[in-house]
């Protein structure tokens, strides 16, 4: 079980903040394509990779990076400085 976390306008297309999933997914992408594959919801916010960034665990990582041990995933925006 791995705690899923959404930010921003990730959590506004799923219309959830955190879940939990079972999952067997081994890398970050392998988990987005299973979530691709739910619904719809999922597909449009995770259509457009470059545009989000994720972090395994609280570090920032890319979508190749893997899960073993993973405890939390999180999906959000670039964020932006001012």
């Amino acid at each position: 079980m791995i705690d899923v976390m959404y930010f921003a306008w990730v959590r506004e297309r799923i219309g959830l903040p955190k879940e939990q999933i079972e999952t067997s997914a081994k890398t970050v992408m392998d988990l987005v394509e299973e979530l691709r594959g739910r619904e719809e919801r999922y597909a449009l916010a995770f259509e457009d990779l470059a545009s989000l960034r994720v972090a395994i665990d609280q570090e920032l990582t890319e979508f190749d990076a893997p899960l073993a041990g993973a405890r939390e995933v999180a999906f959000f925006p670039p964020m932006t400085g001012g």
